[in-house]
C-alpha cells in the first residue's frame, strides 16, 4: 500500500501547506516574523527582553523549514512512499517540535 492510497484529499492541499510553511519559514529565518511564534507574541516586554529575538526567529524558522521540506518530500513522492511513512512523518514533526522547544529555552535565552 502506498501513501497515495491512504490520502483522501485533493493534492493541491499539500502544495498550499508547503507554500504556507515555506513563506513562514523564510520570514522567520530572515529574523523577522516573531509574531508567528506562539507565546512570544503574547509575552510582556519584560519576558521578551529575556530572549534573543533573532536567534529565536531563526531557530523556529529552521524547524519550520524541516516541516516544509518533509511536506515537499511527501508531495513529490506520494506515489512511491509506503503508507507507513505517514506515521514516520508524524514522528519527525513531533521530534522537530521538541527540538525547537528545547533550543528556544536554552540557546535563545540571553545570558544574564
Amino acid at each position: 500500500m502506498k501513501l497515495s492510497d491512504i490520502s483522501n484529499g485533493p493534492d493541491w492541499v499539500i502544495w498550499v501547506g508547503f507554500i504556507i510553511f515555506t513563506i513562514i519559514s523564510v520570514m522567520l529565518l530572515s529574523g523577522r516574523g516573531s509574531w508567528f511564534i506562539s507565546g512570544y507574541n503574547m509575552a510582556s516586554s519584560q519576558e521578551k527582553a529575556r530572549y534573543n529575538e533573532k536567534k529565536l526567529c531563526r531557530t523556529t524558522g529552521a524547524g519550520m523549514a524541516v516541516i516544509a521540506a518533509l511536506i515537499l518530500f511527501m508531495g513529490l513522492f506520494e506515489e512511491k512512499l509506503p503508507a507507513g511513512f505517514a506515521m514516520a512523518a508524524l514522528g519527525i514533526i513531533a521530534a522537530d517540535c521538541l527540538v525547537i522547544i528545547i533550543l528556544s529555552h536554552t540557546i535563545c535565552k540571553k545570558q544574564e
